[in-house]
């Protein structure tokens, strides 16, 4: 008990403890002077994204000076940058702002998060077992074209579902055979996996439809349709796909079971220190094929939202990721390989996508660099500008029982 007080009362843990509370204040006034000229609020003045942003550049000058350098450099380039936005919100017409800054506008957002929730979700799986995964592009380009298949053949979305799952968990189960038993090197089997899942799809995409486009009326991946929300939250969450809402849940349970569950802390354990796990009779090689094939399945369920969903409405292209799993592996080193840093980072690049698609009624330019933004973003996270990521600490090395 004396310990525990000791730890409580000791000046500097209080010291940055408040820092913290001060230095996030900071970060939330820097966006929200950004914010201040949009709807809903409105306030055209441009006095007042300056007074919020000098207000949270303020607290991030304060949380330097008491140790927090990083939160705090970071509060003040949000207050700047928020005032520089806020001011150029001021400055654009109505009209446009509310054709841009809409209730739709949060759907569309997760809308383009939905495959990259499923993607690095699953990378978390298999990274924290000790497994990088470079493979989940390829698995996302198996569901895409595998669920499809299914969905058109079976004449059912949920036996689409099963198929898109099972394909990605399939060839998940080939690469784990070579990273883990065969002890490969990771990253060249990960970009092999890219290339086998190009080439298996394209054969079949040749053999079983000629080369010609999937025919109408594949039974797409439903949405959920929720009235009496009121006019903003049903332009928001009123209508989202089915795997959407599956996506938010995929958050809260994969923390649950990563962090609060035994087998949770043996993935973790097998991650850190696979010698130290083995030695305790945990088995290893189970966990590690378990958990890449998990992230198969996974990446393969945000594949098939790129097919099925409402961005591909039942059709299939030889590249149809895009580079979305690429993007999935970003968002998890983004968030520090944990559910909701994951989570938070697909958000962003989703808000991103949909937002530079809406900045087009101003300029096609500006919405291409603002596409690059949370690529500029992630760089600069993993450079430890804004924080370290550290990954799991045997991630990506063979581990060969004794």
């Amino acid at each position: 008990m004396n310990t525990w007080t000791t730890r409580l009362d000791n000046p500097l843990s209080v010291r940055l403890r408040d820092a913290s509370v001060t230095g996030y204040a900071g970060l939330g006034l820097g966006v929200f002077a950004a914010f201040l000229a949009i709807p809903p609020i409105e306030a055209r003045a441009v006095v007042w994204p300056i007074l919020a942003g000098i207000l949270g550049a303020s607290l991030g000058v304060w949380t330097v000076t008491r140790g927090r350098r990083r939160l705090g450099w970071g509060a003040v380039a949000a207050g700047v940058i928020g005032i520089g936005l806020g001011i150029l919100a001021t400055r654009s017409s109505a009209g446009n702002l509310s054709s841009v800054f809409d209730a739709t506008l949060f759907a569309q957002t997760l809308s383009f998060a939905t495959p990259l929730i499923f993607g690095a979700i699953g990378g978390m799986f298999s990274e924290r077992s000790g497994v990088v995964n470079i493979g989940l592009e390829g698995m996302m380009v198996m569901g895409a074209f595998w669920g499809v298949y299914g969905a058109d053949k079976g004449n059912s979305w949920a036996l689409g579902l099963v198929v898109a799952m099972g394909a990605g968990g399939l060839i998940a189960l080939v690469y784990a055979f070579f990273a883990i038993q065969l002890r490969s090197d990771q990253i060249v089997g990960g970009t092999g996996v890219n290339f086998l899942a190009v080439g298996i799809t394209g054969y079949f995409f040749v053999t079983l439809y000629h080369n010609n486009p999937i025919p109408n009326g594949v039974p797409l991946l439903p949405n959920v349709h929720i009235a009496g929300l009121g006019h903003f939250l049903e332009g928001s969450i009123g209508d989202l796909n089915i795997l959407t809402w599956a996506g938010l849940a995929l958050v809260v349970v994969s923390y649950v079971v990563m962090f609060k569950t035994p087998i949770g802390l043996r993935i973790r354990a097998c991650g850190e220190h696979p010698r130290a796990a083995d030695t305790v009779g945990i088995n290893v090689y189970a966990i590690r094929y378990g958990c890449v094939v998990l992230s198969g399945v996974l990446a393969a369920t945000g594949g098939i939202y790129l097919s099925e969903g409402p961005q591909g409405n039942g059709s299939f292209l030889f590249d149809m990721p895009q580079g979305v799993g690429f993007i999935a592996l970003a968002a998890l080193i983004f968030g520090n390989w944990r559910p909701a840093g994951a989570f938070a980072a697909a958000l962003l690049f989703g808000f991103s996508t949909a937002i530079g698609l809406r900045l087009q009624v101003y300029s096609a330019s500006y919405a291409t660099l603002f596409n690059a933004l949370p690529f500029i973003l992630t760089l600069i996270a993993v450079a430890g500008v804004i924080g370290r990521t550290v990954a799991p600490a045997a991630d990506g090395k063979p581990y060969a029982k004794q």
